[in-house]
């Protein structure tokens, strides 16, 4: 036997006609299994599993093409070539044996040469078919098994890139992607001020080749949005992450929103995506073009994280979206384009919302033709009242306990007053303490608030009332921008106490800068006087806010050192007795 021997059945009523074929057959190398009738072929068959079948049309019992059936529906997915043995020759007899599942004839009498050409070409047809059989099955298995490893990926980018703020009533999306884990990547989270950070991305490539960078880039954004970090910073970190550890030629087109609700402003970045939207339901759209190279191209060195400015209005929209729109295709294959984009807009009903419009628009365009790329859009309505919460301890805490009465003295001075925030340090720091980590919003706030009045009016000396109007936030943020180069020798040091308490716990935040001073006696809140339009500093918001939030706040000198007392209390069930004690005035 050689690796070209068959097994062969012969099945025919002759006990003549199956000696030549037997004979024939093992003289050229075949193995041969022997059958008088219908009925003992079928049997043979599906005992043995012979590779090819001879069989005579007509026979007792159960002629050849009534077994013929049988032996097809025996043989399952295999490839069994049967041959009929006939001597048969009207075109209607020889239909019904290839209607019965035959695939040839071999005609009485036999010719020797005939029957071996026939035998070996069925042989390489049946090799050839077992080949593509097991790489047909060899690639199934392979998917299934890349199928599995997409699913557990995704399950762990999800623990990772957990939905943030994407539920809050005034965000909108929708996500179609190519495969289970795709290049497209969408991330929201609640900033501790009140603001909202966005991400979009959008990876090279498709599947989990294209996603490579994602959970990196989720684990980067939502742990310094949590830590009160600003985008620019965020988007310069993400960089040098995908920078590092992406291959050549793999890179992230994406865009950087951060929206500050209370002051109705955007500031937006764009590397490589399509035109950001700002749609007012005043004025034309405006576009935010690309201005920037995609992530992970770059050196952190040349790295430019310029954040653009939008003045919003509550009601106002923007939209952000992946190339996967614009590369929708109709019937035709043209795409839907960015004149698709602004014809959407154009066309677009005034009270109809944008994100509704654009969807429908590229459906309606495309009529169902195949997706050729993962397509993301994502609309964040503009709206002081966003119902935002932080986002939940699980995703920002660690499994540490972390102390309770500690102290911290911090200082920043000169040209690094420009360069670098602190309160992402200091917040981290008070985060530390399980208790505090809940309060997060509150804390960032009383932080970010001393420490901006003791920059921007303490040192800087810029007036609270240029930012009463549009035009004067815009003159109050260049001037910030040119003062904060020529800061001089000055210095903010923050001194941070936390201590327990039967009832939770007390932080004690001292604020001091370099500057003149004020005089806090005039101030409403502090000494009782009248409202002045001329106070130099903490004349804003900032100190009712303060006020509201804290237990006490104290200035002492001449106005540039402020001290801040903050109560928490803990729920009742952790309190060391079962009961917690109220302190006065606490935060819950």
């Amino acid at each position: 036997m050689t690796d070209d021997s068959l097994r062969v059945l012969i099945a025919d009523d002759s006990g003549t006609d199956r000696l030549i074929l037997k004979r024939l057959l093992k003289r050229i190398g075949h193995e041969v299994l022997e059958a008088a009738d219908g009925i003992e072929a079928v049997a043979i068959f599906q005992r043995e599993q012979p590779d090819i079948v001879l069989l005579d049309a007509l026979m007792p019992q159960m002629d050849g093409m009534e077994a013929a059936r049988h032996i097809k529906a025996l043989s399952g997915g295999r490839m069994v070539p049967l041959i009929f043995l006939t001597s048969l020759s009207e075109a209607e007899d020889l239909a019904r044996c290839l209607e019965a599942g035959g695939d040839d004839f071999l005609t009485k009498p036999y010719n020797r040469v005939i029957i071996e050409a026939k035998i070996h070409a069925f042989g390489r047809m049946q090799r050839m078919h077992d080949t593509l059989s097991r790489q047909r099955d060899m690639i199934h298995d392979r998917n299934q098994h890349l199928l599995e490893e997409q699913t557990i990926a995704k399950r762990v980018f999800d623990n990772v890139a957990h939905t943030g703020c994407l539920d809050a009533p005034n965000i909108r999306y929708h996500a179609s992607p190519l495969s289970i884990f795709n290049g497209d990547v969408l991330f929201a989270s609640p900033r501790p001020d009140g603001g909202m950070l966005v991400f979009l991305g959008d990876f090279t490539g498709h599947g989990l080749p294209a996603a490579i960078g994602a959970m990196p880039v989720a684990e980067i954004f939502y742990g310094m949005a949590s830590k009160g970090f600003g985008a620019a910073d965020i988007l310069k970190e993400i960089n040098r992450k995908l920078g590092r550890i992406l291959p050549t030629g793999r890179f992230c087109c994406g865009a950087m929103a951060e929206a500050d609700f209370k002051l109705g402003q955007l500031k937006v970045w764009n590397g490589g995506l399509p035109e950001l939207w700002l749609i007012g339901s005043q004025g034309e759209p405006v576009a935010c073009s690309s201005r920037f190279l995609p992530l992970g191209i770059l050196p952190p060195e040349r790295f430019d994280s310029s954040m653009e400015t939008l003045q919003a209005r509550d009601g106002d929209y923007l939209l952000m979206m992946t190339d996967g729109l614009l590369e929708r295709q109709n019937g035709e294959g043209e795409l839907f384009g960015e004149a698709g984009v602004r014809r959407t807009f154009r066309e677009r009903r005034e009270a109809g919302h944008p994100f509704e419009a654009l969807l429908e628009g590229v459906e309606a365009f495309s009529e169902g033709a195949r997706e050729s790329d993962d397509l993301t859009l994502f609309c964040l309505e503009v709206s002081g009242d966003t119902g935002l919460a932080a986002l939940p301890e699980s995703a920002t805490s660690s499994a540490l306990a972390g102390p309770s009465e500690w102290r911290c003295d911090y200082e920043i001075r000169e040209q690094t007053l420009g360069e670098f925030s602190p309160l992402p340090l200091l917040l981290h720091i008070c985060m530390e303490v399980p208790g505090l980590r809940a309060r997060s919003g509150e804390i960032y706030t009383l932080l970010s608030e001393i420490y901006n009045n003791a920059l921007e009016h303490g040192i800087l000396a810029l007036p609270s009332e240029w930012k009463h109007s549009p035009d004067g936030f815009e003159q109050y943020y260049a001037e910030r921008q040119r003062r904060l180069k020529t800061v001089g020798d000055h210095f903010i040091r923050f001194s941070l106490h936390h201590t327990r308490k039967p009832w939770g716990g007390q932080l004690r935040v001292i604020c001091e800068d370099s500057g003149p001073g004020f005089d806090f006696s005039r101030h409403p809140v502090l000494g009782g006087g009248e409202r002045h339009a001329d106070w130099p500093r903490y004349a804003g918001r900032g100190l009712f806010l303060l006020k509201r939030l804290t237990k006490d706040i104290t200035f002492h000198g001449k106005g540039n050192r402020v001290e801040i007392v903050y109560d928490w209390k803990r729920p009742v069930a952790e309190s060391d007795d079962g009961a917690a004690t109220d302190p006065g005035k606490q935060r819950q």
